[in-house]
């Protein structure tokens, strides 16, 4: 399977050992909720047959001793996205560098040669303005109307320094992908990038139970010459990764932890090229929480959600040319990590090549009915 060459082991984190993290994986019959703890893996899907189910019952405990995680999973599972059930949320341009980068495609409308100039003229008009102001404050406000008065305003602005959050529909249930699986990017795309990002996970109840890894696919291309092709340039087939598990808090792991994080990227193309990047938790401009309070503050997900944080990385290495600036290519190796939730690596293929996105709600419902699961869902 790709990316799992190394074993389950290699992309943990280091201090596997000391955490608790849960996830799926394939086997012959289906999907299975496994729990990793105390160095060994267990299977709970008799007692938790998704994992939104387990988050909500908290139940984490018992199950069948699959052995040590050393070990990896049994012969002929494959690792899958943790998430099943969860609506899958994101936010976006919540660091100052990508809402810049937001605007610049705006301008460019989707050109990536047009970009290195706006780019120039951008970030000595408004960069330090808005790096220094908390959004939807007095400041910020007052920013606001200086950059309408000087006809700099963006609707990527409103949403980086206005009150109200971007809060938007990422993927559909079911249909993310995990560490090791290939992932999408529109074959009809000239201008696009990965974006590493910390994926919160929330129960039904609207607190925040852990938090993963994710790679949210973005056409720059598509969104910078309209955002109402938002939809279409970040929902297509395996075009979100999430992985490699949900690492639950606890004593030694909690939203600080969150909050204090640094998401290294590295891609690595079959044309030699590498690029890497950083994402930095404490250069967001909101809290995490306060993305989960305007995600739940007029909407309730009896299932739960997951939520991308965001990114700060915004690439502009060119990579054929200069100017070009960075777009994927097919077999790109991504690899998203971070100290406390292990690595997530993907290859790059487009959309239309992907494997299919098959297993539905309809496909998943019956497939654990026939193993007498529902009751456990």
């Amino acid at each position: 399977m790709l990316g799992m060459e190394l074993g389950l082991a290699a992309c943990l984190p280091h201090d596997y050992a000391d955490g608790v993290f849960i996830g799926r994986a394939e086997a012959a019959d289906g999907p299975h909720v496994i729990v990793l703890g105390e160095g060994r893996i267990r299977d709970i899907t008799r007692i938790a047959s998704t994992v939104s189910g387990a988050i909500a019952r908290r139940g984490f405990s018992g199950g069948i001793n699959l052995g040590p995680i050393e070990d990896g999973l049994p012969k002929g599972w494959q690792l899958l996205s943790p998430i099943d059930l969860q609506c899958v949320k994101a936010s976006g341009v919540t660091f100052a560098v990508s809402a810049i980068e937001r605007v610049i495609e705006e301008r460019a409308r989707g050109d990536a040669a047009a970009a290195a100039a706006i780019r120039s003229e951008l970030e000595a008009t408004i960069g330090a303005g808005i790096r220094a102001v908390v959004p939807g404050s007095a400041e910020a406000m007052a920013l606001k109307a200086a950059l309408i008065e000087a006809g700099m305003w963006s609707q990527y602005l409103e949403v980086a320094i206005g009150p109200d959050a971007e809060i938007f529909s990422k993927s559909p249930v079911l249909s993310t992908v995990g560490h090791g699986a290939l992932i999408g990017v529109r074959s009809d795309s000239s201008w696009n990038n990965p974006e590493p990002e910390v994926v919160l996970v929330v129960d039904p109840a609207g607190e925040v139970v852990g938090a993963a890894l994710g790679n949210d696919v973005n056409l720059r291309d598509f969104e910078g010459r309209s955002a109402l092709l938002l939809s279409k340039a970040k929902d297509n087939t395996a075009s979100c990764a999430i992985g490699p598990f949900i690492r639950l808090f606890d004593a030694g792991f909690g939203i600080e932890d969150v909050r204090s994080a640094e998401v290294e990227l590295v891609v690595e193309g079959q044309d030699n090229f590498r690029m890497e990047g950083t994402n930095r938790m404490t250069e967001i401009s909101r809290d995490p929480l306060e993305l989960v309070a305007q995600t739940l503050s007029e909407h309730s997900y009896p299932d739960g959600f997951v939520l991308f944080c965001g990114t700060l990385f915004a690439p502009t290495q060119d990579r054929d040319e200069p100017g070009g600036g960075f777009t994927h290519k097919v077999g790109d190796r991504v690899t998203i990590r971070s100290t406390r939730l292990g690595s997530l690596t993907n290859t790059v293929t487009t959309s239309r090549d992907a494997p299919k996105w098959s297993i539905g709600l309809g496909a998943f419902m019956r497939n654990l009915a026939a193993r007498g699961l529902v009751e456990m869902a």
